[in-house]
């Protein structure tokens, strides 16, 4: 089906709406110590901060995605918004630990509008070759966000205090309402129906759909394993690499480096090799470095430098392979795609949400972050392969039923 490129979203409109629901994810981080002080609060209660959030995310996708299919996307999204950002308000002046607990968590069901509705209306506006590369962009987005948010909230914590953080997150969230408010247009087909019958038969639908089940689950393994190698980074390389605590920002943004080159090789060989191709074998990348990662550590041998360059490679793989999970997964079934966006990353938030978990486990955190890579990036693999699997047995019948009636 040709796409209208006369109601294509802009691009950057798009970039901003996704980076408002993974940045404010971890920029709280660093500013955790400082906020429980001021507010007499348990780091326990803190933590309480991020975890709701992650949760929120991946909750919040399940409701937006079908909910746009009915009313469209540009309503959907600028409630999403205004909820993010009058939720920011909230934190940025709240006075006791529950209040800001509560306030994050709305600003996760807020933010979370912009992860599932952007890859909606990438996948409404554009086709082939032009959506993967679309799609590429948002993934870097939405993995550079853990990545690059803490630098900036360690930043504004330091100088300007914790409650800073949500000033600049709630400035981020007007931008993007004002902008999408002017600049967006309804790029959707909405049925004006939203009935929870309905949404329980479209969500059932995709859950039955065995290829779509396959690159959920492989995307998801994919793009948001690395969370396990993030929240472990400040104890990996300080206590198992002896490197001081403030090069750890450095180390991880060497990650969005490598995210980046991987999306740029998608985006450049997209036109050269196919979808499957770039899916398994952009993966198979980041499996291999995991399993280096996984073996030096058992042998006794981690460096500063095998770390850095064996995590680059690992980012690199997941760069390739995750906007073309994203492109297949959203493909399954075009009567469904807000249904299907809001699902997987619902299974994405839920990945990255359990190696995030994980790696609290056992005294040794190289070992149980690398661990959990290797075998997430294992669990991905074999995903990818089930879904392009059944992609193949479904052309194949459906092929055999054409041969069938032609015959008759």
């Amino acid at each position: 089906m040709q796409k209208n490129k006369a109601i294509r979203a802009p691009l950057w409109l798009l970039v901003l709406v996704t980076l408002s629901g993974t940045l404010a994810m971890h920029m709280f981080v660093p500013a955790l110590p400082d906020a429980a002080t001021d507010l007499h609060a348990s780091m326990g209660a803190m933590q309480m901060t991020i975890s709701l959030y992650i949760l929120g995310l991946a909750f919040g996708q399940l409701v937006y995605g079908p909910l746009s299919d009915g009313f469209g996307r540009r309503p959907l999204l600028l409630a999403g918004l205004s909820i993010y950002a009058v939720a920011g308000v909230a934190a940025a002046f709240a006075q006791n630990e529950s209040t800001l607990v509560g306030a994050r968590l709305f600003q996760a069901l807020g933010g979370c509008a912009g992860l599932a509705l952007g890859r909606a209306i990438v996948r409404d506006t554009a086709a082939g070759d032009s959506a993967v590369k679309d799609q590429a962009l948002l993934n870097l987005i939405m993995m550079a966000g853990p990545g690059l948010a803490p630098l900036l909230g360690s930043f504004l914590a330091l100088h300007f205090g914790w409650r800073a953080v949500f000033y600049v997150l709630v400035l981020l969230g007007v931008i993007t309402l004002l902008s999408t408010w002017k600049l967006l247009p309804e790029t959707g087909r909405p049925t004006g129906k939203v009935r929870p019958a309905v949404l329980a038969a479209d969500y059932t639908s995709l859950l039955r759909s065995p290829s779509f089940l396959g690159y959920a689950l492989g995307g998801g393994c994919a793009t948001t394993a690395i969370y396990a190698f993030i929240a472990a980074a400040p104890f990996v390389i300080t206590m198992d690499l002896h490197r001081p605590a403030n090069e750890v920002g450095l180390y991880l943004a060497l990650l969005i480096v490598g995210m980046s080159v991987g999306n740029a090789a998608t985006r450049q060989l997209i036109g050269r090799y196919s979808l499957e191709r770039l899916l398994i074998g952009g993966n198979a990348i980041s499996v291999v470095a995991a399993l280096l990662l996984l073996t030096l550590t058992l042998a006794d041998q981690l460096h500063i430098i095998s770390v850095t360059a064996l995590m680059f490679v690992f980012s690199m793989g997941a760069g390739m392979a995750s906007p073309a999970a994203l492109t297949k997964g959203l493909n399954v079934d075009r009567h469904l795609v807000g249904s299907a966006a809001g699902l997987y990353g619902f299974t994405q938030m839920s990945v990255g949400a359990i190696c995030t978990s994980l790696v609290g486990l056992g005294d040794n955190p190289a070992l149980t972050a690398f661990t959990v890579l290797a075998c997430t990036a294992i669990l991905g693999q074999a995903g990818l392969w089930f879904g392009m699997k059944q992609d193949r047995r479904m052309a194949h019948n459906v092929l055999a039923s054409d041969a069938t009636t032609n015959h008759h």
